[in-house]
């Protein structure tokens, strides 16, 4: 009898150990699927967020660049219109300067006689033949007009300025001959032989 209650003992404490290990058995496998049930449902919100972030982003890039196109477009027009305008009001500088430049010799302020001024353009705008109208030449004058607010000399001016200013001045006669059978150069040797 001491055999059946010791297996009796033996089996009830058999039988506690398994319910405990079963609780805790339990008790772990729901602990653990908690955990796995909140790190699959914060994956889950992780991508739903991440979705929702790209299709934000997405809608985001979209608005700024259709705003950045609109605001690139106004500013090109602007542009456009201030660089026609600056164009236009250049060119009138221009012609109003070229029209000067045509013009000077009949404003009061030109010292010299009209009549004896003529018109060039390049690389300087007039020779005035001072005394000319008159039949008495004095001087010969090498006039540049300047208008605006520059009033600097071109490259090309300065170099006639200084070779004038250096007497490298000369007076060329230049014969041609209308004959076709005949240059230039022969009929210079035929008139130097004579």
């Amino acid at each position: 009898m001491i055999g059946w209650i010791l297996f009796g003992i033996v089996l009830i404490v058999l039988i506690v150990v398994y319910i405990r290990e079963k609780q805790q058995l339990s008790k772990k496998a729901k602990l653990l699927f908690e955990k796995w049930k909140k790190e699959e449902a914060e994956k889950e919100v992780s991508e739903k967020a991440k979705l929702l972030f790209d299709v934000w982003k997405e809608k985001e890039d979209e608005q700024i660049s259709e705003k950045a196109k609109l605001l690139f477009q106004e500013w090109k027009k602007e542009e456009e219109r201030n660089i026609r305008k600056d164009a236009i009001d250049r060119s009138q500088a221009v012609i109003r300067g070229k029209i000067t430049e045509h013009l000077i010799p009949f404003f009061p302020d030109f010292e010299y006689n009209p009549k004896d001024a003529r018109f060039i353009g390049s690389p300087i705008d007039f020779i005035v033949f001072d005394g000319l109208s008159e039949g008495k030449i004095k001087n010969v004058i090498f006039v540049e007009v300047k208008t605006g607010s520059s009033a600097s000399l071109s490259t090309r001016e300065r170099k006639v300025r200084d070779c004038i200013k250096n007497k490298n001045v000369e007076w060329k006669i230049i014969k041609h001959i209308n004959n076709e059978n005949d240059s230039m150069h022969e009929k210079e040797n035929t008139n130097q032989e004579q």
